[in-house]
């Protein structure tokens, strides 16, 4: 299969930031007339880490500063999600140190509170990925120390549990939450673990990517899960490779792009694919196929400078080439004017040394 383009040219806007942008993630919706942007960046001049919330209008398009917090550590892992009382932010960083953010109201929007767990307390060594239940006020994090922890976020602390520990000999790289109850992670090997609260002791369900004996020593660096498939698992790694596992048929993945893609798929991308998310606005271009077992849409972006569209049995769509690194991108999922067969991304772009923008990126499907 070849690659394929839009119809309709993505409408791209550009924000150069002077600092390294390591994450970034849009902030649930504080007003219904703004929209907010959260940046994890880095000043390799000052060796200075911070966490920035930035407002973003359209007409004309701006980017203007609300406000920041400092990290005592470079961030490793940014999350966002609304809770009972505001948006919270919540991250992990390369020293082991976890911190919550809480913001602001509307009128005068700010970083009000912070909790946070210091370093060489829950991990010992960076916290590799954090996920955030929406609505609720769990945390899981996972590390290369092989530690899996779950944090609850209090009115005045944290507390948090360790649920395993395998001493350093399996390492995490990435984390998500599938239910209440349930979450996945994901390591080196293409392995990806479900894990079950109500089953404590160990992973309840383990899969390692076997599609090419000879290059199964890929990682897994991001890991989606669907509200409507909540039995599958979406991931993105190494050599470009974003493939989906079904709890249901545990050892046979569904590759859709990269390595053991064969002949049914071509690859958009062949390095490190960093984060790869549901396009839940975009419809299957099978409308006719509503077999619970049918991968749905989903978005990636990689070392290489794509952002693209795969599905399963059809040609990738490629909505953006850039020259440089496409390091973490997030789809707006509360932006009422996106419609149902459209996108609205923000992503961040390594554009030179140590020099970033940050892009929005509105595109358009047609099925």
């Amino acid at each position: 299969m070849a690659i394929t383009t839009l119809s309709e040219p993505p409408q791209v806007r550009r924000f150069p930031q002077f600092k390294y942008i390591d994450a970034v993630r849009w902030l649930p919706p504080v007003s219904a007339l703004q929209r907010y942007a959260v940046v994890a960046s880095f000043d390799s001049d000052s060796d200075s880490s911070s966490i920035e919330v930035q407002s973003l209008s359209s007409n004309p398009p701006d980017l203007s500063p609300q406000c920041s917090w400092v990290s005592p550590s470079r961030v490793s892992s940014l999350k966002t999600a609304q809770s009972h009382y505001c948006p919270l932010v919540v991250a992990g960083t390369f020293a082991g140190s976890l911190h919550v953010l809480s913001t602001g109201s509307m009128d005068a929007l700010s970083f009000e509170s912070e909790l946070s767990v210091p370093e060489k307390v829950i991990h010992n060594g960076p916290i590799s990925c954090l996920d955030l239940m929406d609505g609720k006020v769990e945390c899981v994090s996972v590390g290369e120390d092989g530690r899996v922890n779950l944090v609850s976020i209090g009115d005045s602390r944290l507390n948090f549990q360790r649920v395993f520990d395998s001493s350093g000999l399996v390492s995490y790289t990435a984390a998500k939450w599938g239910s209440p109850t349930e979450f996945a992670t994901g390591g080196y090997g293409f392995s990806l673990q479900w894990w079950d609260q109500r089953k404590p002791g160990g992973a309840v369900s383990q899969f390692k990517g076997s599609w090419d004996q000879r290059k199964t020593s890929g990682i897994v660096h991001s890991i989606d899960i669907h509200p409507s498939r909540k039995h599958t698992c979406l991931a993105g790694g190494s050599l470009g490779t974003v493939f989906a596992w079904d709890l249901r048929w545990p050892q046979q993945p569904i590759i859709l792009s990269g390595i053991g893609a064969g002949n049914t798929g071509h690859s958009p991308s062949e390095s490190e694919v960093w984060e790869v998310q549901y396009d839940r606005f975009a419809k299957s271009s099978n409308v006719g196929n509503i077999s619970s077992s049918r991968i749905l849409p989903a978005v990636f972006c990689s070392e290489d400078g794509i952002l693209a569209v795969v599905e399963q049995g059809k040609e990738p769509i490629e909505l953006l080439a850039e020259p440089c690194a496409i390091n973490s991108f997030d789809i707006d999922q509360q932006n009422p004017s996106v419609s149902r067969n459209s996108a609205n991304i923000t992503l961040s772009t390594v554009k030179v040394k140590n020099s970033c923008s940050l892009v929005t990126c509105e595109f358009v499907v047609h099925v």
